[in-house]
């Protein structure tokens, strides 16, 4: 096979898919998704200096950015915000193909050495659907948003990947009790800034929360208080 076609570093995210579900994302795998994409070790060591971690990765961030472009097509104005969130949830997971495959990925970065990766991926699916539907919060909300996302998502991949009821139906049910329960957190945070002492603890010790600022790069790092 020679190195010919379209971009190498493709041609194996799409040939890796048919070997994670046998042997996971290994170093075996790695190396068969090479050779079915006709890419050298060295030069898929090149792409994915991590091997089957990169590659997992990459698959991650490339359904991140799949939802994020259908999201942009579709006219969502009728759907009350927390409908677009769900909505958002779920076409991520439609997107996001064969469940043993992703299956093989939660194994994967639920490894000790791998989870703050898991995490990280998360973290940057929650900040695609915020962006996606709008967010232009740049203060400590920015933060809260995502983590409160993030543990949405994470919770409904767990689930959807134990589901066999009809098309899903369970899965999205469990989704729409979480962000419920999201819904009534950020009610009882309004209803706190509202009553006279969440008022003074946020204008006394809590002020400094009003000075975090959301990173300006979009990179998840900490927010910088000024």
């Amino acid at each position: 096979m020679t190195e010919t076609g379209d971009d190498p570093r493709a041609r194996m995210m799409r040939t890796v898919l048919d070997h994670v579900p046998f042997d996971g994302w290994s170093d075996t795998t790695f190396r068969a998704a090479a050779g079915d994409a006709g890419v050298s070790l060295d030069l898929a060591r090149g792409l994915f200096p991590r091997g089957a971690v990169d590659l997992a990765a990459a698959q991650h961030r490339r359904g991140d950015a799949e939802m994020a472009a259908l999201l942009a097509t579709e006219d969502l104005a009728a759907m009350r915000f927390r409908e677009r969130v769900a909505h958002a949830v779920r076409l991520r997971l439609q997107v996001a193909g064969d469940r043993e495959v992703v299956r093989r990925a939660t194994a994967l970065f639920a490894l000790p050495n791998h989870a703050a990766e898991g995490a990280r991926l998360i973290w940057g699916t929650a900040d695609a659907i915020w962006t996606a539907l709008g967010d232009t919060s740049r203060d400590v909300n920015w933060y809260s948003k995502r983590a409160t996302l993030s543990a949405v998502y994470g919770a409904t991949v767990l689930y959807w990947l134990g589901d066999d009821s009809p098309a899903h139906e369970a899965t999205w049910a469990f989704l729409d009790r979480r962000i419920e329960d999201v819904m009534r957190i950020e009610k009882a945070k309004a209803a706190f800034r509202e009553n006279p002492i969440g008022k003074a603890l946020m204008n006394g010790p809590l002020k400094v929360l009003d000075r975090v600022q959301a990173p300006t790069g979009q990179d998840g790092l900490p927010g910088r208080v000024r």
